[in-house]
């Protein structure tokens, strides 16, 4: 039996430890973590990937725990309403549109339910070297030996780096940095969303669970920053360094952010590569080709990208990466092209919907 590694058990891996599962192979997935990870923020589903949820039996539960926004405000930097609009929202787009959005911690736990029978995972670890053999080390387990390697580990892959090369070469910043954190309702927020700009600066507010917390997005306009991916104090003081001067409500939420357990912050960014494929390692979701937040895709490519690659090698091992990439491709760039369309907002109505229905499964 064909015998696997995905390295990252986020939506990508555990989407693709399911379909290679269905598709009979031997799968074993690594993830740095203790435990699937909590956080996040509120992410789509939409087009094709909507297919693939479907043909997972996982949609109706998707359903049950989609959010429910009644609408958005945008403010201006003191705090005032300058506009509203009750037919969608930022993060979701318009309401009569079919897609679904939900919190990302939730589909995780969603796909890896389903993901976690007749699969081994090893948490709290991660790939260190990958032989031409197909002889892998890790941090902390012994060393084995995998017929196939691939990387579903985000944006800055290991596996990538250890396959591909330094992540300099394909990564592409796109000029924002965006944090994101839970925090109390403190506002009592029902179902509604706020945004406020002021500047180069900016913050988004999402109630969930029951209005009980908000989610907090901070972000502002930057070009590449240096920083530890791993140092989350110095990544704090850059937000509050480079926030610290919007006004409103802003400076309780930067207090919270201190405290927050579930802080994360990344730069906007994509990556570009001119293949995912090398020997017997692919990549699959963001570690190949992530879109980044600002196209609203990245969720969709993940969970499309894990069903097409699982698909291609159930069908035959022989050219089954060159398939993927030629059936993804266009599917990618499409969607890519959502983060550049409209700098600082979201991408038409229009071009979203033929984006996340540019390919056929």
């Amino acid at each position: 039996m064909t015998n696997i590694l995905i390295s990252g058990s986020s939506i990508a891996g555990a989407t693709l430890a399911y379909w290679l599962r269905h598709h009979g192979f031997s799968t074993t997935v690594v993830e740095r973590t203790p435990g699937l990870r909590p956080g996040g923020q509120a992410i789509d589903v939409r087009g094709a990937a909507l297919t693939v949820a479907e043909r997972m039996g996982v949609l109706d539960e998707m359903r049950g725990l989609r959010t429910t926004w009644r609408g958005m405000s945008m403010l201006d930097g003191d705090g005032n309403e300058v506009m509203r609009d009750t037919e969608g929202t930022y993060s979701g787009g318009r309401f009569d549109s079919g897609d679904m959005e939900l919190l990302k911690e939730d589909l995780t736990r969603i796909v890896h339910d389903r993901a976690r029978d007749g699969v081994e995972y090893l948490f709290d670890d991660t790939v260190t070297s990958i032989g031409q053999d197909g002889e892998v080390t890790f941090e902390n387990s012994a060393p084995r030996r995998f017929d196939l390697v691939i990387g579903a580990d985000g944006l800055h892959s290991t596996v990538r780096r250890l396959a591909f090369g330094d992540e300099s070469d394909f990564i592409h910043h796109l000029g924002m940095h965006l944090c994101i954190f839970t925090m109390d309702n403190l506002l009592d927020l029902e179902n509604w969303q706020i945004w406020l700009r002021d500047g180069d600066a900016g913050l988004g507010l999402f109630p969930v669970r029951d209005n009980t917390q908000l989610k907090v997005n901070l972000g502002f306009h930057k070009e590449r920053l240096d920083y530890d991916y791993r140092d989350l104090d110095q990544q704090r003081r850059l937000v509050a360094e480079h926030c610290g001067g919007l006004r409103w409500e802003a400076p309780r939420l930067l207090e919270a952010m201190w405290k927050a357990p579930d802080f994360y912050f990344d730069s906007m960014a994509q990556i570009r590569m001119p293949t995912w494929s090398k020997g017997r390692v692919a990549l699959v979701g963001d570690a190949g080709y992530c879109a980044s937040p600002l196209s609203g895709q990245g969720t969709s490519l993940a969970m499309v990208g894990a069903y097409v690659l699982a698909e291609e090698l159930g069908r035959s091992l022989d050219g089954a990466f060159d398939r993927y990439e030629s059936r993804m491709r266009p599917f990618v760039e499409a969607n890519q092209a959502l983060a550049l369309e409209n700098p600082g907002g979201p991408a038409s109505d229009e071009s979203v919907a033929k984006a996340k229905n540019a390919i056929t499964l």
